[in-house]
């Protein structure tokens, strides 16, 4: 089996049993609330929405030192690095230094650092697809050319309770988030080349699941067999909704259900659904 190893940064939002499965190493972002610093993943999933929802100002988040990133290119083997998108986040810049640092005492050793120009699940999905191509017996090149093909291919949407996060930490067009927040709309975005889009409205939780699976049917066909990942923000049940109306239309090579993590729960907001499909 070839010496490789897929590195993400947390905000893929995998779990633990899922990370452990497909042998992905995480290096982690920080997240503050004032004088108050958590790595990403120290904070049960419940206690940050509660802590975000006492807290006035919007946690902020720091993205990984190249430190970090250097500890986790350490070994023998060959490096995939999958980041959030570079145009949300300094972590591919992060990985990116630190490469060019490790490189110059190893330079035999290979580091590809790939801008998955999305985040969450998406990112979480490139790191599933990757560690598939390592057992598959991929070569080094192979799979980062791979990925580097398939990120554009990732269909990735999200239902929003609100953009108040999303635009306070400027993520989202001030103007357009504000519009749908002053009519008291749930979001529907569309997520990739690095960019967090509004595309629709909807009035209450009904209407904005079946505008999201919508859009996601609207991209994939008929006869896709992909693997889709159901996101949730502290909102299981409808996440299990999603699943079950996603069931009823098409057949999934399976359908995973992860929970938001702090990073991109920071922005999305509790209540939030975010699905990814490859």
């Amino acid at each position: 089996m070839n010496k490789i190893k897929i590195i993400s940064d947390s905000s893929c939002d995998l779990s633990k049993e899922r990370i452990e499965k497909y042998k992905i190493d995480i290096v982690p972002l920080n997240i503050s609330f004032g004088e108050e610093i958590y790595v990403d993943g120290e904070l049960e999933k419940k206690e940050f929405y509660r802590k975000m929802k006492e807290y006035k100002e919007l946690p902020k988040t720091s993205c990984p030192s190249p430190d970090m990133f250097l500890k986790s290119y350490e070994g023998e083997e060959d490096v995939i690095v999958l980041t959030i998108a570079s145009k949300l986040s300094g972590t591919y810049s992060s990985a990116l230094l630190a490469k060019s640092i490790y490189e110059e005492n190893n330079p035999n050793k290979k580091i590809a650092v790939i801008d998955t120009e999305s985040g969450s699940v998406a990112q979480g999905l490139l790191a599933i697809k990757g560690s598939d191509m390592i057992r598959e017996g991929k070569t080094f090149e192979e799979i980062v050319e791979r990925l580097e093909s398939i990120k554009k291919d990732i269909v990735f949407y999200g239902a929003l309770e609100t953009l108040e996060n999303a635009i306070k930490g400027g993520r989202i067009n001030p103007l357009a988030g504000k519009i749908i927040n002053a009519l008291n709309f749930k979001a529907i975005i569309k997520i990739g080349d690095g960019e967090v889009k509004p595309i629709d409205k909807a009035r209450g939780d009904k209407s904005s699941i079946k505008k999201v699976i919508d859009k996601v049917f609207d991209t994939i066909n008929e006869d896709e067999n992909k693997l889709l990942i159901i996101s949730h923000a502290n909102c299981i049940e409808k996440a299990n909704k999603v699943k079950e109306l996603m069931l009823e239309k098409h057949s999934f090579e399976n359908i995973l259900i992860e929970e938001v993590g702090a990073v991109i729960g920071t922005y999305s907001s509790e209540g939030a659904i975010l699905i990814a499909a490859l």
